[in-house]
């Protein structure tokens, strides 16, 4: 039987859960501008536009297009775009609605239809640019659910998966949420639907998470990779780290993986 995922996103507009999922914080286009980073927008609806971030390496290296997590922004990777330029890695960071550059307020399922003219704008950026790399898509936290929803729907266009301290079941979620209440009458919700995309994801996926993640707890990566459809699936669980301290525990592990993954 076919599932609805628009379907059931909807129910996760409800306004008690945007005030418990989503942190925006806004940024000026111009803020920590870096010579190497390149500020870029799409158009998702009328007057509203993404404030994505493009951080070039090499023209003919891998291309990452990457969902950050809740509370970040793109110019954020200002920092951590280097690490990945070392590798030879291009590294195209997407805000959602309501964060840093970008314009109007997020709602779950804006962020997730949103990832549809991201991954377009995406795709324009390095034509013009002349990238002629593979593609992958990576999401953290927050961003593993656009990121397992473009994998889901144009696994033609992607060399691989990325999930980065991603979760799994929206059960899980809703509890973790404290929000099981607004569900009592839905034996299995939907949500982001994670658990049931990746099943049906064949291309190469790699899984990173933090053994002492505090936040989404290790046992979700785990989920995740065991679901998933992929004949190629590597993971990474990085020993003493957290939700928010994977590189500072592990960042060659952690660049060494998203290395040979993109090789």
């Amino acid at each position: 039987m076919a599932i609805d995922f628009e379907k059931g996103l909807e129910l996760y507009d409800h306004p008690e859960i945007f005030y418990r999922l989503f942190f925006p914080r806004r940024e000026s286009a111009g803020d920590r501008e870096r010579p190497k980073a390149i500020n870029y927008f799409v158009a998702v609806a009328q007057d509203i536009s993404i404030g994505c971030r493009f951080y070039p390496a090499r023209a003919d290296g891998p291309n990452i297009l990457y969902f950050h997590g809740n509370g970040e922004t793109a110019p954020d990777y200002d920092y951590i775009a280097p690490v990945y330029a070392e590798k030879g890695l291009n590294l195209f960071v997407a805000d959602y609605r309501g964060y840093g550059m970008s314009g109007g307020s997020p709602t779950c399922s804006s962020m997730i239809k949103d990832a549809h003219p991201v991954l377009q704008g995406f795709t324009a950026c390095l034509s013009d640019m002349g990238h002629t790399g593979d593609v992958y898509v990576m999401g953290r936290s927050l961003g593993s659910a656009p990121a397992i929803e473009l994998a889901y729907n144009y696994q033609q266009q992607f060399k691989g998966l990325i999930v980065e301290s991603g979760f799994a079941s929206a059960r899980s979620q809703i509890m973790r949420l404290g929000i099981s209440h607004l569900f009592d009458a839905r034996e299995e919700p939907v949500g982001f639907g994670n658990d049931l995309k990746i099943k049906d994801i064949t291309i190469p996926t790699l899984i990173i998470h933090g053994e002492w993640d505090e936040i989404i707890p290790a046992e979700e990566g785990r989920t995740l990779y065991e679901l998933s459809g992929a004949r190629e699936k590597l993971s990474l669980f990085i020993p003493n780290a957290g939700h928010n301290d994977l590189m500072m525990y592990g960042l060659h592990a952690y660049m060494e993986a998203i290395e040979q993954f993109t090789r």
